[in-house]
């Protein structure tokens, strides 16, 4: 690391201390040629490569401005959007990958907003996934169903009154 001071190539760290929860390393360092001590903090940066080809660092902020819009007018609190954001955030640095394709963020906050909300879940996957008839919302709505625990218990034959 290049002192800021005297601009010399080398550094010796002295101290190493996790910051803001383990995103961050704060290095407290010296230089061997003017003796002056310094702080360098170090971050994995998780870029995002858009369909374009374009790279850019990893926004939090869009990923809950893209939910949001997709909650509009649902129960869903400022909160919960930023819970989901970060887990969004997790899943994909837990990939241990440093650049990652948009539509794998497009992915990974499917899951956590299925089980948000999956009104907003609909919403969201139909612009995500491009839906281009009923059909496509019908196919939808039917997985969603057949993931509720006990739906083929609740479902009646049409025509068959109620009990």
């Amino acid at each position: 690391m290049r002192c800021p001071f005297c601009h010399n190539a080398d550094s010796r760290v002295i101290d190493s201390r996790e910051a803001d929860e383990g995103a961050t390393t704060r290095r407290r360092r010296s230089c061997p040629k003017c003796g002056r001590r310094f702080t360098t903090v170090e971050e994995a940066v998780l870029a995002v490569v858009k369909r374009s080809g374009v790279s850019e660092p990893f926004n939090r902020s869009k990923v809950v401005a893209g939910v949001r819009r997709a909650c509009q007018g649902r129960p869903v609190d400022e909160d919960q959007l930023q819970k989901l954001a970060q887990q969004v955030e997790d899943a994909i640095r837990a990939t241990g990958a440093a650049e990652v394709p948009s539509n794998e963020v497009g992915l990974a906050i499917l899951r956590p907003l299925r089980e948000l909300d999956e009104v907003a879940y609909l919403r969201f996957a139909s612009v995500y996934r491009s839906f281009t008839s009923v059909a496509d919302f019908e196919k939808e709505i039917a997985e969603l169903k057949a993931r509720q625990p006990g739906a083929a218990d609740v479902a009646e034959p049409a025509g068959t009154p109620a009990g």
